[in-house]
């Protein structure tokens, strides 16, 4: 289908791409102009800013309680943003609707990022949060049964990598993980998927930005080729998490996410993915005031609930 006409209207509005080199502090500033008030988020029964030790240092977190309860399902959430924007601010909102509809104590992450922190410095931060969680049931209320990672965009490669990375660990506490449209194939070719020429120009990412976003973390000890990097390109995904993949119609991220989830399938773990027509890449982030959008909170928690098709790789639309 085309896209929805209020993602339309939004994306009739931006200027245009000039070709100017990327400024990551300024990109920073002016995503940081746009956070609401706190009076105007979701409100939750407890947020509290803190920080946890970890192998890599001190990481910055945010904890959501969405009500009080005697113990909780854990959800580690890893924030998008070509590994060189996004923030704990940013992407509070999608903490939060997580946090309310899946009932998880959410702890998102506020890993270091590009070209500031060299590679691994980044997942590292969020597989030592993921490690802590795990560590910290009794401090964190933990229920016993959910402890799950989940991550938008570059947070959801992010997300990929620590789920093969707690198993090569051999740490097999990890029950969920959950990737919103990820980025998991930081090889631009253009012929490499058919989304990348399909969804190349008009629908906000675009193909032709995708080296020059992520050259910030490639061009700094990033190898395409390793499987922290890349995690499509894991020879052994057997073992691993079942899986939720959220694609979206026109991203040219698309088809790498839904080739992950056949290929997790492939390896034996359950997967569900969902392609949500009419939507754009970020739609979790970006539109999710849109009911048809906001869906992706409430399939996130069915699936921790273990309601949803979790049977093998079957794409969805998304918006049942």
């Amino acid at each position: 289908m085309t896209i929805h006409p209020e993602i339309a209207k939004i994306l009739a509005a931006l200027p245009a791409p000039d070709g100017s080199p990327l400024d990551p502090a300024a990109m920073r500033a002016g995503e940081a102009a746009q956070v609401p008030p706190l009076e105007d988020r979701l409100p939750l029964h407890a947020v509290e800013d803190t920080t946890v030790p970890t192998p890599s240092g001190a990481v910055p977190v945010r904890i959501y309680t969405p009500a009080e309860a005697e113990s909780y399902g854990l959800l580690v959430y890893i924030h998008g943003g070509a590994f060189f924007l996004g923030s704990l601010d940013t992407h509070d909102h999608v903490a939060r609707s997580l946090a309310k509809e899946t009932g998880c104590r959410v702890i998102s992450v506020g890993y270091r990022l590009a070209p500031e922190a060299a590679f691994p410095a980044g997942l590292e931060d969020c597989y030592g949060v993921l490690r802590w969680a795990a560590e910290h049931g009794d401090q964190l209320q933990w229920n016993g049964r959910t402890l799950a990672v989940a991550g938008d965009s570059s947070g959801g490669n992010f997300a990929a990598a620590a789920a093969a990375m707690a198993k090569d660990d051999g740490f097999t506490g990890i029950t969920h993980q959950i990737l919103f449209y990820p980025s998991l194939d930081l090889d631009f070719d253009v012929d490499r998927y058919a989304s990348l020429r399909e969804n190349a120009e008009g629908y906000g990412l675009e193909t032709a930005g995708l080296a020059p976003f992520n050259a910030f973390y490639l061009d700094n000890g990033a190898d395409p080729a390793d499987p922290r990097v890349s995690p499509i390109k894991r020879a052994d995904l057997t073992g691993l998490p079942p899986a939720l993949i959220l694609t979206a119609e026109h991203d040219p991220l698309r088809d790498e996410g839904e080739l992950y989830g056949k290929l997790l399938a492939a390896a034996g773990v359950q997967v569900q993915v969902s392609r949500y027509e009419g939507a754009n890449h970020g739609f979790v982030a970006n539109f999710s005031w849109l009911p048809e959008f906001y869906q992706a909170f409430r399939e996130t928690a069915g699936f921790l609930a273990g309601t949803g098709a979790v049977t093998g790789a079957a794409t969805g639309n998304g918006q049942a």
